[in-house]
């Protein structure tokens, strides 16, 4: 039973990996399209090593996170928080070991000059990443707290130049002495 969870673990982020790979090397045609996803940054193997070190750093961080959420939840003696919390802090665990894994392999491969199973490594450990960001936002609803996103947001403000300039008429309200009564009643005389 335990191995099989952890080949569907296994069969899971490589469909996952499946999927994303080509999807970030779509372009569209015309140029003016928008992507889903971002190209992946093309790093030197040590670059892929510092990275996959931050990336395990903020999984152990949103580990740590989702535990002492989990604390306060069996503190309080709530039943459905620390079952959630439990099955989110469980999966973030197997994501952290995971990923560790994947590092050890990466660093073998840049030992080797092996760019093409370190470049799968790396993509691996970045599904993993995504998937405990994922995993730690879900444990912010276990508790009914707003997702939050680990990193930095960026928010970006485009407008169509090709809109028509805003409608400047001035609205002139009706003139307040005049009084306007309602039409008599025709079925209330008996």
């Amino acid at each position: 039973m335990r191995l099989s969870s952890k080949f569907k673990w296994v069969a899971a982020v490589a469909a996952v990996a499946a999927l994303t790979v080509p999807a970030l090397a779509q372009t569209d045609a015309a140029g003016g399209g928008q992507v889903a996803f971002q190209k992946q940054q093309q790093l030197s193997p040590q670059q892929q090593l510092a990275e996959a070190d931050s990336q395990i750093s903020r999984m152990e961080q949103a580990a740590s996170n989702v535990r002492r959420q989990l604390e306060a939840a069996r503190g309080a003696r709530d039943v459905v928080k620390t079952l959630c919390l439990n099955d989110k802090l469980s999966q973030i665990d197997v994501a952290t070991r995971s990923a560790k894994d994947r590092r050890q392999s990466l660093q073998l491969a840049v030992s080797r000059n092996d760019g093409e199973l370190g470049n799968h490594e790396f993509t691996i450990m970045t599904v993993l990443r995504q998937r405990s960001e994922q995993l730690t936002a879900e444990a912010n609803q276990c508790i009914g707290e707003e997702a939050t996103l680990i990193g930095e947001a960026k928010v970006t403000t485009t407008v169509d130049p090709t809109l028509p300039p805003d409608d400047e008429t001035q609205y002139e309200p009706p003139n307040p002495n005049i009084i306007v009564l309602p039409p008599d009643c025709s079925s209330c005389a008996d």
